[in-house]
């Protein structure tokens, strides 16, 4: 039982693990394989050595950005948890486990306002990220999560 306590507390974790052993694996190889097309004397197969050697280069840092954003995030995340500012996830949700649209929809404003009334404060952008997501819109939620890590390092106006 406590495994299967463990593997559902961790489970995000052990994705991430998981699909990063994956690309790291994909990395070595695509290097790998960029490196004898760059042997190769033929000049169409170096040209695809150089392209395939750009891959791994996207590929890793795509990687370790993703991770330290991911980090970034369960520190803020932490920090406001023991501040207790945690947004309350209290939300309706349909049977599948999905938060009801129109009720994240109708928290949002006050997510919203409180950003807008404290420009400065990442506490109030983390929780706009929450409600962004909560609402279903992914991209302005890591705009706003985005943001909230340069207020939280200090490196925004």
């Amino acid at each position: 039982m406590q495994t299967v306590d463990f593997l559902k507390k961790h489970r995000v974790k052990i994705g991430v693990v998981f699909v990063t052993v994956l690309l790291a694996f994909w990395l070595i190889v695509a290097l790998q394989r960029s490196v004898i097309l760059l042997t190769d004397p033929d000049p169409v197969a170096k040209a695809l050595g150089v392209a395939y050697l750009l891959l791994p280069m996207i590929g890793a840092w795509a990687l370790v950005r993703e991770l330290s954003f991911g980090a970034q995030t369960e520190r803020m995340a932490s920090t406001l948890d023991s501040e207790g500012g945690l947004p309350v996830d209290d939300l309706p949700r349909t049977p599948a486990g999905r938060i009801v649209r129109e009720a994240a929809d109708a928290q949002f404003p006050a997510y919203q306002a409180e950003a807008e009334a404290n420009p400065g404060d990442w506490r109030s952008w983390f929780r706009l990220s929450c409600a962004y997501d909560a609402a279903g819109d992914r991209t302005r939620a890591r705009r706003s999560m985005r943001h909230a890590a340069k207020l939280f390092r200090g490196e925004a106006d």
